[in-house]
């Protein structure tokens, strides 16, 4: 198993790695909107900016896993409130183009940072 870990995505806000690599797969853990500046500062702006963040961070740490958005196999997105459901698969049909990975989304009483939205997935490496 390798650890990924790049300073083009926010650091880890606790004992866990960006991603990990194992048998040709990339498991990357939730982003949330974090900035990557080395501030790890949460943008607080509405569903749309945090959403369009998050798929910043989960390409950098894709690509430092030798993968891409084009590679992603399995998606779960956590939301903390269900009513940005619209909003968030807007962001995401742009940021996955003609990709249609599978999906899973979830409502969550909270998330870390008071985040409205995170998104953990599950890749081919080099792929």
């Amino acid at each position: 198993m390798k650890l990924i870990q790049t300073n083009k995505a926010p650091s880890a806000i606790g004992p866990y790695s960006q991603a990990t690599v194992a048998n040709s797969l990339v498991f990357t853990s939730g982003q949330i909107a974090l900035k990557a500046d080395g501030s790890d500062e949460l943008l607080h702006e509405d569903v749309v900016v945090q959403a369009v963040q998050v798929f910043k961070n989960l390409e950098a740490v894709l690509v430092e896993a030798g993968s891409s958005l084009e590679n992603v196999l399995k998606t779960t997105l956590f939301l903390a409130d269900m009513a940005d459901f619209a909003l968030v698969n807007e962001v995401y049909a742009e940021a996955f183009g003609l990709h249609k990975p599978a999906r899973s989304t979830v409502a969550v009483k909270t998330l870390p940072r008071n985040a409205r939205v995170e998104i953990e997935v599950i890749a081919l490496a080099n792929g």
